[in-house]
Parts: C-alpha cells; structure tokens; sequence
C-alpha cells in the first residue's frame, strides 16, 4: 500500500512539473532524453523511448494529464499501450494500432536524487488519402454548365487533382482543386473526368466521373451512288448525335420501312443503311435520309441513278480474240486442231514417195 502512494505522489509532481515547470526537450544535454518526433501511419505501432541512467530512481510516461506507465506498473486501461523495456539506460513503452487520437505531446518524466526532471516527444500520426465524397456521373446539353466536387481526408491534407480522360484516349491536366467549373461545356469535353487524391502516405486514391454531353445529330457523311438494273445498291448514312440519332428513310413524301418488298432498311447506333437487293426502273430517284433525337434533326438528299451494264475491257476483248484466232504471219506456230490437220497431209505424201522410188529402180 505505501509504495502505491508513493507511486500516485510521484505521478501527481510528474504532472505538475508538465504543465508548470520548463521541460527539457530531445536533444537538450539535460538529463533524461527522449526520442525526436515520432511519425507513424495510422494503423501502425509506435514506439517511445526514454534514455536514463543509474541516477534514476522512478520513471514514468504520461499523455497531455494522464500516466500510462508508472515504472512496470500500468496505469492506463487502453489494452493497446504496452510496457517495452525498463532498464538501467532505456525506459519505452508502445502505442498498437495507432489513430489519430493518439497524436499529440508524450512525456516520460523521471525522479533523480528527489528532483523530477521531464523530455517530451510528439507523436504525429499520418493518415491515407481517402476520397470522402464525389459527384455522380452527369448527363448535361451541350452548351451547359457544370460544377464537380472531389472532397478527400487524409494527414497531411491531401493534394486534389483533376484530369480529363476524352473517348480518344488523351488524358489532359485540368485543374488542382476540390471542385471543377465547367462552362459552356462542348461536345469534346464528354468523357471520364478522374480525380486523384494523394499525400505521399500510400498511393494516390482515384475515382472517376463520366460527363455525357448531348447534342443533336449531325450527318457526316451521305453519298448517292450509281447501280445498273437487276444489281444491288446500297444507299448509307452516317450521323453523329448524343443521345444515339434514329433514321428514316424517305422517298418523295412516302416512308420507307423494314419488310417492303425487294428492299431492306438497317439503321445502327451512328449509321443507316438501305438495301435494293434487286434495282428496276422504279427504284431510281431522290431519297432522303432523316437523322433525330430529342434536341433536333438533320436530312440529306441523296440519288440512286442509273449506269450501264460494265462491258468486258478491250484488253480482255484482245486476249479472247488472240486465243480464238490463229496467227498467219510466217513462222506461225497454230493451234492443236491445225497442227493435226498437218501431220494429215504429211501421212498422204509417203505413198507417192514409194511409187516413185519403185518405179525408178
């Protein structure tokens, strides 16, 4: 029992000299000496040492007005606080799973020949960036105006950065700061819209938010092209439009549709396709491709026309004449047929060449 009131008598002068007396800081040549500041991610352990000697005759370790560590004895209820060492040069204890909370100033205070003397080490605790709120993914008109909000917590304060990551794979730098200002925003700068938040702790923290821009459709490109009677012809339209553009198709004032006869209507998200898989005179004329969303529509004319059958090519007229016809001129080699027409006459001649030589002798 008395030496557990000496030990509340000791930690009651500790406190005192805490807050009322001078303490002698690390690195002082002062005696005791305790560790520099202590820097520990949240999570992690931290460890305060204290250097004495011989000459001390009670130690202790206190947090802002509370002892944790009297000698070996525990004071503190917080399970995480643990004594390290009490030896004759080195008196620690350990902080587990640190929080934020356990930042702030330490103190180990030690008793010498009746005068208590005290060293005060801060522990700082760092935290990982951690983005807290985002906005949503926005859909807005083109021409609009729109403001993003990245807001991140983290020790030390996290650094916020915004890129812009376009359809087409660019990234560009966009700004440093919790929000982003967009004004009379176009059709370029849809896309994802990345927000990273970082402090040197961890790794950065990223998260993304996608901005559609609407705008009506405009066609970029329509052709009229040319098929003879009895081919195939294909009349294409292609438009560009957020939301995706529908089509129709028109000829004079009378719509085309899917299932007519001898022609198939095909429409995708940025194009459409009419199909005569068997023109005739009728087929011929003007059409008209109709583009629309909800915030407009655009047309284009274009002529299914008529050109003649492809005839064979003078050179293959050429070579089809050669084949057919033989040559006449001297030295002529001729075809198979002539040549068995020749070996004919050859075989007429012998008979008569050996009448003549029986005669002869």
């Amino acid at each position: 029992m008395h030496r557990s009131i000496s030990w509340v008598i000791f930690a009651g002068l500790a406190a005192l000299f805490l807050f009322q007396g001078v303490p002698v800081r690390s690195g002082d040549a002062a005696f005791p000496k305790a560790m520099d500041n202590v820097t520990v991610r949240q999570g992690e352990s931290a460890t305060l040492r204290c250097s004495v000697d011989n000459r001390v005759t009670r130690v202790a370790w206190l947090n802002r007005s509370s002892i944790l560590y009297a000698g070996n004895d525990k004071w503190c209820l917080d399970p995480r606080v643990v004594l390290l060492s009490n030896t004759k040069t080195e008196y620690s204890i350990q902080i587990q799973d640190v929080d934020v909370y356990d930042e702030g100033p330490y103190t180990c205070s030690v008793q010498t020949d009746n005068h208590p003397k005290t060293s005060r080490v801060h522990l700082i605790v760092q935290v990982s960036p951690k983005i807290v709120e985002i906005s949503s993914d926005i859909s807005i008109n083109e021409g609009g105006n729109i403001s993003l909000t990245c807001i991140a917590t983290g020790r030390p304060d996290p650094t916020i950065t915004w890129r812009h990551i376009s359809p087409k794979a660019a990234v560009g730098f966009v700004s440093e700061d919790e929000y982003l200002e967009i004004t009379g925003i176009t059709r370029e700068q849809s896309g994802e819209y990345e927000c990273s938040a970082s402090n040197d702790v961890a790794a950065p923290v990223i998260r993304r938010v996608k901005v559609t821009v609407n705008y009506p459709p405009y066609i970029s490109d329509a052709k009229s092209i040319g098929v003879p009677v009895g081919q195939k012809g294909i009349l294409q339209c292609e438009a560009s439009a957020v939301p995706a553009a529908e089509f129709q198709w028109y000829k004079d004032d009378k719509r085309l549709v899917e299932g007519q006869k001898g022609v198939k209507v095909e429409s995708k998200a940025f194009f459409s396709r009419l199909t005569f898989f068997n023109v005739s005179e009728q087929d011929y004329g003007n059409y008209t491709c109709v583009a629309s969303n909800k915030l407009g529509n655009t047309n284009v004319s274009i002529i299914l026309y008529e050109i003649s059958e492809p005839k064979s090519s003078t050179l293959f007229q050429e070579e089809t004449t050669t084949a057919l016809t033989p040559w006449k001129g001297p030295g002529a080699v001729h075809d198979g047929n002539n040549g068995t027409s020749r070996r004919a006459g050859c075989i007429g001649l012998l008979p008569l060449l050996l009448l003549h030589l029986l005669l002869k002798f």
